[in-house]
């Protein structure tokens, strides 16, 4: 049986490796974090000139994605809207037939899981190596990716070495260095070999036609050069107008996705190499996704979930993310955006995920283009309830609305639910509150006059 977010949360709360884990993880990029934008006393403008950037390219997309695709073109490259996942996939996978590929390395992309690319690309017969560590150790664990930037988040080095040993047949210890030479090994043979490489895209330059790539291992620069053919894969909303515009996004982006001053690596790749020169792709081909962003986009409350860049920070400062971590939404996008997200363009509208948001507001103050989502989550839920119709909760607020008309019938009810907290808390817990006091402890009613005497005052 699927479990829900509680079930899951259940079951990783009472995993004490994991646990720590996460804290160690996170509360060491938190530490970078808070350090690097102490040091920087334009943060708040960067900020600001950041959201105002990402907002522009919203308003502006189907000019940008016009002038990309005539960029694109202009360059020899291919372009590709695609409406939807499954036109998505069709597409690639067309793409890779045309070109005779049947082995393919890939950069970290979370549009190609959104999508489901690898299960597709398997079907069809294309074997498919991930790149970046992270999203290696994931795919030999068979696993989703934990997080957007760090995608083995959960896992310690312990762990890592015993699936190398395990999957890879290498008899490696925990030492992190001979971990990444481990996991080099195996990759260098598939990277050298490939047909194909595909990536994401952090950003799109739409007066050049340019895809900009951030990265630290330097897997994606082997994976859009050695291959004969490139395909870049992203969202719409991922465009921006001008290279200039890059300026404050890349100096945002790392400090908030890892803690880092700078990445060590940004590519800005412009399409298939010239003739005459020895370096670069063949062929390139950009493919946008829609997926429901346009949809998204034309929301005027939602709007502003699609500023986001992707860096995880909002993840990363979660009080719910750093207990249950990322597998614990059983989302593709997990944490604060992937409350949005999941909605709008996964089709998800259960609500579940919005309801476990504690609302603390972290990630508003977190976020390096200031995407309100504790506002936006509100909305979420407000839609799921709207959604889910007449429910048992929304006929108790009704009810209550109704008595709290009436004093007197108001007094006796409150007077009635005093006495059943008092005698049976174990009934009105579980008949009246579900599962609401599962993990929290029940306050102890006061009785009539209490809390005047308490304050010395004659308020109620």
């Amino acid at each position: 049986m699927r479990q829900d977010i509680r079930d899951r949360s259940r079951d990783l709360l009472r995993d004490d490796k994991l646990q720590d884990n996460l804290r160690r993880a996170l509360g060491h990029t938190l530490d970078r974090r808070a350090a690097l934008v102490a040091e920087n006393p334009g943060w708040a403008e960067l900020r600001d000139r950041a959201r105002d950037l990402r907002d522009e390219s919203l308003r502006r997309l189907p000019e940008l994605r016009a002038q990309v695709e005539r960029q694109v073109r202009g360059r020899g490259g291919g372009f590709h809207f695609c409406r939807d996942a499954a036109e998505a996939r069709a597409r690639v996978i067309e793409i890779l037939d045309r070109a005779g590929a049947v082995e393919v390395v890939k950069g970290k992309s979370m549009v190609s899981e959104e999508i489901a690319l690898n299960a597709a690309l398997e079907a069809r017969g294309i074997a498919v190596f991930e790149g970046d560590l992270g999203e290696l150790i994931v795919q030999l664990r068979g696993e989703r990716p934990a997080h957007i930037t760090a995608p083995a988040l959960h896992l310690d080095r312990r762990q890592i070495a015993a699936l190398f040993r395990r999957a890879l047949g290498q008899d490696v210890d925990d030492d992190p260095v001979r971990l990444a030479a481990a996991a080099r090994r195996f990759l260098r043979p598939h990277f050298l070999g490939a047909d194909a490489g595909i990536t994401g895209a952090n950003f799109v330059v739409a007066e050049s036609g340019s895809v900009v790539l951030v990265e630290n291992e330097s897997n994606i620069r082997l994976a859009t050069t050695l291959p004969r053919l490139h395909i870049a894969i992203t969202g719409i909303e991922k465009l921006v107008p001008r290279l200039a515009d890059l300026a404050p996004l890349l100096a945002l982006l790392p400090v908030s996705a890892t803690g880092q001053k700078a990445s060590a690596a940004v590519s800005i790749l412009g399409g298939p190499r010239p003739s005459g020169e020895d370096d670069g792709p063949r062929e390139f081909h950009l493919v946008l996704v829609d997926n429901g962003r346009q949809a998204l986009i034309s929301d005027p409350i939602l709007r502003p979930a699609l500023r986001c860049i992707r860096c995880g920070a909002c993840l990363n400062v979660c009080p719910v993310f750093q207990r249950i971590g990322g597998h614990g939404y059983g989302a593709i996008y997990p944490g604060p955006i992937g409350v949005v997200l999941a909605r709008a363009l996964l089709g998800r509208s259960d609500g579940a995920h919005a309801f476990a948001c504690s609302l603390c507001g972290a990630c508003d103050e977190i976020c390096p283009v200031q995407v309100p989502l504790s506002r936006l989550i509100l909305e979420v839920r407000r839609r799921a309830q709207q959604d889910a119709g007449v429910t048992a909760e929304r006929m108790a607020h009704a009810a209550f609305a109704e008595m709290a008309q009436w004093p007197r019938l108001f007094k006796m009810a409150l007077a009635a639910s005093r006495a059943a907290i008092r005698w049976w808390p174990r009934w009105f817990s579980t008949s009246l509150t579900g599962g609401w006091t599962d993990l929290r402890a029940w306050p102890r009613p006061r009785r009539d006059g209490e809390l005047r005497r308490r304050t010395g005052s004659g308020a109620t």
